[in-house]
């Protein structure tokens, strides 16, 4: 029922996790496919090579989303490409541990700068091209923690509480452009990023029970509903939160 045939999907930190998992969901659906990367060229070239294996256009991007002119050098690289960019899924992002007092001023710059003002920066670059082309779907990836707060991350649970604001802000003011800005804010879910902290068996156990459905998340479940809302079926959805956490966090 979703068919993606023809669309251009541009995703950032789509290297790995959650990125990855939904770029090989939306190529399965039809849509071209580019993701950016800073760091891990090998993971990005295996998640292009799976992508043209599945007989969709890819491309992987170099480029730190916390910088804009690189973050409108990657979609002026993807639009030159692929001649649009109907979908952007705001996916990178850097997650650390620290109580306030012991926090550095650095880590809380790079949280802030990667998480908020990375997703601001590609919006600000997307959304002429978007306009241009009379439509657009902008997915951004927030959190349990920006709408709970997490003790021990303040830092990660502001960046993700700005990211929730500046989602429903920019779906008021787009929507009437043909530009649909929603937001995915997932719990645990198992990958590269968290993988630190489920090394202790025991704590993992922890956390699973504090989840009602009693099972951590995969990267591939969370590619589900944003392949939904990249999709016509959520039409009528602006602005919103979609919580995909298991049921560990119930809020409207």
């Amino acid at each position: 029922m979703i068919n993606l045939k023809n669309q251009v999907a541009l995703i950032t930190g789509g290297s790995r996790g959650i990125g990855a998992a939904a770029a090989l969901m939306f190529a399965k659906a039809g849509a071209n496919v580019a993701i950016t990367y800073l760091h891990d060229k090998k993971s990005a070239d295996s998640v292009v090579a799976k992508i043209k294996k599945s007989g969709r256009k890819a491309i992987a991007v170099k480029g730190n989303v916390a910088v804009f002119n690189e973050a409108q050098a990657m979609v002026d690289i993807v639009e030159k490409k692929f001649g649009r960019v109907d979908i952007l899924l705001n996916n990178a992002g850097v997650w650390t541990e620290g109580s306030v007092e012991y926090l550095e001023e650095e880590t809380w710059d790079e949280t802030i700068n990667v998480n908020l003002k990375g997703t601001f920066n590609m919006c600000k670059a997307v959304v002429p091209v978007m306009k241009n082309n009379g439509y657009g779907r902008i997915i951004n990836i927030a959190s349990t923690a920006g709408q709970r707060g997490e003790a021990h991350h303040s830092h990660y649970a502001a960046s993700k509480g700005g990211v929730i604001a500046f989602t429903k802000s920019l779906g008021a003011e787009l929507i009437r452009s043909g530009i649909w800005v929603n937001c995915v804010a997932p719990g645990w879910v198992i990958t590269d990023m968290t993988a630190p902290v489920f090394k202790d068996k025991n704590y993992r156990e922890v956390l699973r029970f504090t989840i009602p459905r009693g099972k951590i998340a995969t990267p591939d479940e969370i590619a589900g509903p944003i392949l939904f809302l990249a999709s016509n079926l959520a039409d009528n959805i602006v602005g919103e939160i979609l919580n995909v956490n298991g049921g560990s966090v119930l809020c409207g």
